[in-house]
C-alpha cells in the first residue's frame, strides 16, 4: 500500500509515461552515486559496525508498524461493507508486497483487490479502502511533523531559506487537520472526487470524527514505529554514546515519516528512490554527518526490502500449508 497512490495505479500508463520511468530511475540510481562519492572520504574514515541487537529491534518495530497497518486497513474497508479476519489480511497484504516489484504501478493494489475479492470482499469496497488508508497514512504525518518543527527540529540544510515559513506551515498543516476532524464528510468528498477522476467508483460511507480521530492516531503511531525502526538500525551502523542516540532520535523517529512521504508524493522515481535518501540527507546531515546519513537511508531501504520479501515468502508458505 506504501507504493504507488491508488488513483495513480488506476490510471491508465500514457506512452510517455513508460518513457520518463526508466529516465528517473536511472537519474535517481546517478544521484545516489553522486551522493555516495560526494561522502566518500568521510566513509572510509567512519568506523562501521552492524549490531545485531539494533538489527533485531529495528526489525520487530518495522513488523510493528505493518501490523498496526493493517489493522487500520481492516479497519477502513469495515467501514465501507468489507470484512476480513485479521490472518487473511495479513496474508493478502504480504502477497501482494511481491508483485510490486514487478515493474509497473497497478500490481500491488490489484494484488490486493483480487485476493480479497476470493475472500468474498466486493472491488470498490477493497479500492475504497486502499484509497481512505492512503489518505489517513499522509495527514497522520502532519502532526509528527508538526510537533518536530515546533519543538526540537528545522529543516536541517535547508532552514536558512525556509526556517522563517516554519510556524506557518505548522499553523496552515494544523488547521487542515482540525478542519478534517471538525468535518470529516469532506474528507469522503475529496476522497469521491478524486476516484471519480481516476474512473472508479466512489466511497459509499459514513466517517465520523471518532473514527478519523482513531485512523489518525493509529496512523501517527505506526509512523514512530517505522521511524524506530529507522533510528535503531541507524544506531546498528554506527557507535554511539547513549547521549548522543538520545539527541539523534527525536531527529530520526521525524525524519522517517517525513521523507517517506516526500518520496511517496514525488511520483518521478519507483518508491521515492533518491527523493528519499535525498531528504534524508537534508534533514540529517546537520545532525549525524553527511557520509552516516548516507549509508543510513540507503539501509532503511534496502533492509525494508529485505523483511518485506522474507515476509513475503513466510506468509505464502504458511497459507500453502494451511
Amino acid at each position: 500500500m506504501r507504493g504507488q497512490p491508488v488513483s495513480a495505479a488506476a490510471a491508465p500508463t500514457r506512452p510517455w509515461q513508460r518513457l520518463a520511468q526508466p529516465i528517473f530511475l536511472a537519474l535517481a540510481l546517478v544521484f545516489i552515486a553522486l551522493l555516495l562519492r560526494s561522502q566518500w572520504s568521510e566513509l572510509r574514515s567512519h568506523t562501521w559496525r552492524i549490531d545485531p541487537i539494533w538489527l533485531i529491534v529495528s526489525g520487530l518495530l518495522m513488523f510493528g508498524g505493518w501490523s498496526l497497518e493493517i489493522w487500520l486497513w481492516r479497519f477502513a474497508l469495515a467501514r465501507l461493507g468489507g470484512w476480513l479476519p485479521y490472518t487473511a489480511a495479513l496474508r493478502i497484504w504480504f502477497a501482494s508486497i511481491l508483485v510490486r516489484y514487478i515493474p509497473g504501478n497497478v500490481w500491488q493494489p490489484l494484488g490486493m483487490t483480487v485476493l480479497a475479492r476470493q475472500q468474498g470482499v466486493r472491488v470498490e469496497a477493497t479500492v475504497g479502502s486502499i484509497a481512505l488508508c492512503q489518505v489517513v497514512n499522509l495527514l497522520s504525518v502532519l502532526p509528527i511533523a508538526g510537533v518536530y518543527l515546533l519543538t526540537v527540529g528545522d529543516f536541517g540544510l535547508l532552514d536558512s531559506w525556509l526556517g522563517g515559513i516554519t510556524n506557518w506551515l505548522v499553523a496552515l498543516a494544523g488547521a487542515g487537520v482540525a478542519l478534517l476532524l471538525l468535518r470529516p464528510g469532506w474528507l469522503i468528498g475529496i476522497l469521491n472526487w478524486t476516484l471519480t477522476k481516476a474512473r472508479r467508483t466512489p466511497l459509499d460511507t459514513q466517517l465520523t470524527s471518532g473514527h478519523l480521530l482513531l485512523l489518525l492516531t493509529i496512523g501517527v503511531v505506526a509512523w514512530l514505529c517505522w521511524g524506530g525502526a529507522f533510528a535503531a538500525i541507524t544506531f546498528a551502523l554506527s557507535v554511539y554514546t547513549p547521549e548522543q542516540m538520545w539527541t539523534a532520535l527525536p531527529h530520526l523517529l521525524a525524519a522517517f515519516p517525513i521523507a517517506y512521504t516526500v518520496g511517496y508524493l514525488s511520483f518521478v522515481t519507483p518508491s521515492g528512490l533518491a527523493v528519499r535518501e535525498g531528504v534524508f540527507y537534508l534533514l540529517l546531515a546537520p545532525i549525524l554527518g553527511g557520509g552516516p546519513t548516507t549509508v543510513a537511508a540507503l539501509a532503511i531501504r534496502l533492509w525494508q526490502v529485505i523483511l518485506e520479501v522474507v515476509a513475503a515468502g513466510t506468509v505464502s508458505l504458511w497459507a500453502r500449508r494451511s
